[in-house]
């Protein structure tokens, strides 16, 4: 019974929508999809219908992507789409960032399987450039993120103000969690700016993630943390936590001749350590 992690499937790219029917049957393995599935309800629903036919049980957390509104006929805004989608995973027995936290009894020892949702604050960004800077300092280099006109926070006033509730009802759940346990900390984004290695769009790092967790692997207690995002696969170690980016990406980001499968990042048990300490 061994953990496997993959993010960024998006399934709104045929070629990748296809591969999810050659990815072969692990009857009793769970698997951890950390954000940007898909777009739409109803590409969640094709996504979740195949993969828990393949899955002993499955964990999402969203991306940016699974939040989008106005594109398709995506009627939900805000938290009323993110609550769609969970809905949906709910649908499947899929467990989400609303359910408790489960504890994992497989190859690895035990772990709480913490998944988060805690998008980001635009905190990424060098000390001189102020928060009402920093969009337009990305700007100045010719990037925007397509969130800036599909990512809606409705009800909240803005993305920051989401994503300081999101990790503000995080934390709060992490910290009533047994002692004594190691955690596996579930995000689509990653939790440390150090992480972010953009080197052709520096500048999107904004859009990545929150100075608010950087010492969450340690606070909490993780010995695992995963996330996506970056369509840039790597296994780096801070602290002594291994930390998992588990992109797929876009067509353009994998090589189509090793399927789905060869994506698969095993997070338990712990595969051997390859990346540099730090």
């Amino acid at each position: 019974m061994k953990l496997y992690a993959i993010s960024d499937l998006h399934l709104d790219h045929q070629i990748n929508s296809n591969a999810i029917d050659a990815l072969p049957a692990f009857p009793e393995d769970w698997l951890i999809l950390a954000g940007d599935i898909c777009c739409t309800p109803k590409q969640l629903h094709f996504a979740l219908m195949r993969l828990t036919q393949r899955f002993s049980q499955l964990l999402w957390v969203p991306g940016n992507h699974d939040l989008w509104s106005g594109v398709s006929d995506i009627k939900e805004r805000g938290e009323a789409k993110y609550q769609k989608m969970v809905s949906i995973c709910h649908e499947f027995g899929v467990l989400t960032p609303e359910d408790p936290y489960p504890l994992w009894e497989g190859e690895g020892g035990s772990h709480y399987l913490a998944p988060l949702f805690l998008l980001y604050d635009y905190s990424f960004r060098p000390s001189d450039i102020s928060l009402e800077q920093a969009i337009s300092w990305a700007r100045e280099a010719g990037i925007v993120c397509t969130d800036e006109y599909y990512l809606d926070p409705t009800p909240h006033i803005s993305r920051q103000a989401w994503c300081q509730a999101r990790c503000d009802y995080s934390e709060q759940r992490l910290s009533e969690l047994p002692k004594g346990i190691p955690r596996i900390l579930i995000n689509h984004y990653p939790l440390r700016e150090d992480l972010v290695r953009l080197v052709r769009i520096p500048r999107f790092s904004i859009w990545c993630g929150t100075q608010r967790t950087k010492n969450w692997h340690l606070r909490f207690d993780a010995s695992v943390v995963v996330s996506g995002h970056l369509h840039i696969r790597a296994t780096d170690y801070r602290d002594g936590v291994r930390f998992e980016e588990v992109s797929l990406g876009y067509p353009r980001n994998w090589n189509q001749a090793r399927g789905i499968e060869g994506y698969l990042r095993q997070i338990l048990p712990a595969p051997t350590k390859t990346s540099n300490e730090k």
